[in-house]
């Protein structure tokens, strides 16, 4: 059976955090990982909404869960959660990795920063 539209499930996350947030020294809440590519960002709870604005750049329409002990998909398509296949491994950012993350980065204030 193929994977859905929009979902490879060969593909390996790019590694362990946001992208984006990586090469600027930021920080993320929470971490999602494009079904397509593997390209892992900050959720849209987090300040650079990296995971949305790559599906709006790249077209790749479905994202999944990069939490421990999370596996949903959400299709930006239909704007709804969508059924999809076991992806490659790493499922998650480590277990030991914290949320907000990553360590050492987060800032003492960051809930006020999220408008908390």
């Amino acid at each position: 059976m193929s994977a859905p539209s929009g979902i490879d499930p060969t593909v390996p996350p790019s590694g362990p955090g946001c992208v984006e947030c990586e090469a600027s020294g930021s920080w993320w809440f929470h971490l999602r990982r494009c079904a397509q590519c593997g390209h892992v960002g900050c959720c849209d709870s987090s300040l650079g909404k990296h995971t949305t604005a790559h599906a709006e750049e790249t077209g790749h329409p479905v994202m999944q869960s990069y939490e421990p002990g999370e596996d949903w998909f959400f299709d930006y398509r239909t704007q709804d959660s969508v059924a999809g296949p076991e992806l490659a491994a790493p499922t998650s950012h480590p277990a030991d990795q914290p949320t907000p993350g990553p360590a050492g980065r987060v800032p003492a204030d960051w809930v006020q920063q999220l408008g908390g």
